[in-house]
């Protein structure tokens, strides 16, 4: 993307732009599919140009990957504010509810889905999602690390790395669970979250023998 040097003012206005874009984009990929849904229809969602988009991107799968880098930023920052399972059960719950979302900032369930469909024919994408998950994969270890150890637990790295491959396919497995079952009960869900975590990480006083 070949742009003018632009001033603070512009340099603002230039975000605002990428933003409505990118926020019109998802909502289009969330209600249309990736293939089906056109830069026409963004730019009528966005109520810009074709031209204007272009300016600032240069192909759809730009546009998703400007959305999967600014995912990465908002998930690295959720587990970073992490204190306790109760966030974590929190933040899960509050992820899986944002499934009709179109704010670029809040993780969808459904174009989640769309976008590791796509990983499969387009290589791009395959490898920032891939970079992503390597990413958030790590941010979770180490969180996982510290966690444990606040609750008096000393894991071997192994043990935190296979604890956090089970808490991704759990959360993973919601994802699909929430598409599939978009009236699931957010009391439920939570209760399900917390049954889970307290067996995954079990309290001080519940032995591991107890899980």
């Amino acid at each position: 993307m070949n742009e003018p040097r632009r001033t603070p003012r512009g340099e603002a206005r230039a975000r605002a732009q990428r933003e409505r874009i990118l926020a019109a984009a998802q909502k289009c990929f969330v209600a249309h599919g990736f293939h089906a849904a056109s830069m026409a229809q963004i730019s009528e969602t966005a109520q810009m140009s074709a031209g204007l988009i272009y300016r600032y991107f240069s192909s759809k799968n730009a546009i998703i990957l400007a959305i999967i880098e600014r995912q990465l930023q908002e998930a690295q920052h959720s587990i970073a504010a992490l204190t306790s399972s109760s966030d974590l059960v929190t933040l899960m719950t509050e992820l899986l509810e944002n499934r009709h979302s179109s704010v670029v900032d809040v993780f969808n369930p459904v174009l989640y889905l769309e976008m590791s469909a796509l990983a499969d024919r387009e290589p791009e994408v395959a490898a920032a999602l891939a970079n992503t998950d390597r990413m958030l994969r790590a941010d979770m270890r180490r969180w996982l690390r510290q966690f444990t150890r606040t609750q008096g637990l000393t894991l071997a790295p192994k043990e935190i790395e296979l604890r956090q491959l089970a808490l991704q396919c759990f959360f993973e497995g919601l994802v699909v669970r929430s598409v599939r079952n978009p009236d699931l009960d957010p009391r439920v869900l939570a209760a399900g979250l917390e049954e889970f975590l307290r067996r995954l990480l079990p309290p001080p006083d519940l032995p591991e023998s107890g899980r």
